[in-house]
């Protein structure tokens, strides 16, 4: 079953950021945009590339409403351990959610069951505490944040203009589709 058009489940974690613990909730997804990007464990390699480069689209997803948390299987001690001890990490000021229940791992179908971590997993979730984006990745295979901004400007645009869809490739400013019978078979 899809994720895509469901509601955040129920959970509590608790999570590292800016130099202290916080807990956090699906209520923490709702009011905002948010994305929530999952990733296998501290302390390794691919991860912490990726971490750094989501931090350094920080800036532009906060312009555009847009709360960040980081997840992984660990405790939210090990992501204050590993935020202190190294250089890469210790730039991240989004939220490391400690997930040791994977209840969250599980709540988002991003658990793999036989080594106990998460997948590299980045989810959109609009104001509501819907999800609107989803994307898995083997845990080999790095993402790049910086798809994230215009993925969100096309799930922003799409929210505050029904009716209309963003096509491939779609840029803020370009044209967008409104579906119709008009439309069918001529694209």
């Amino acid at each position: 079953m899809s994720i895509i058009g469901t509601e955040v489940q129920p959970f509590t974690a608790q999570a590292f950021k800016n130099g202290e613990f916080i807990e956090v909730s699906e209520e923490s997804f709702k009011g905002q945009w948010s994305v929530l990007c999952f990733y296998p464990a501290d302390f390794t390699f691919v991860c912490p590339t990726e971490l750094e480069d989501l931090q350094n689209e920080y800036a532009a997803l906060k312009e555009l409403g847009v709360e960040v948390f980081s997840a992984s299987t660990d405790t939210h001690f090990t992501h204050k351990g590993w935020h202190d001890s190294s250089e890469t990490i210790g730039k991240i000021t989004y939220a490391m959610i400690g997930d040791p229940s994977q209840t969250l791992s599980r709540n988002f179908d991003v658990l793999n069951e036989v080594s106990g971590l998460a997948d590299r997993g980045t989810f959109i979730i609009d104001p509501d505490g819907v999800v609107q984006a989803a994307e898995i990745n083997a845990e080999g295979i790095g993402r790049d944040a910086s798809t994230l901004v215009n993925k969100i400007k096309a799930a922003q645009y799409v929210r505050n203009n029904p009716g209309e869809v963003c096509p491939a490739k779609w840029q803020e400013g370009d044209e967008t589709l409104k579906p119709s019978l008009d439309l069918v078979g001529k694209i």
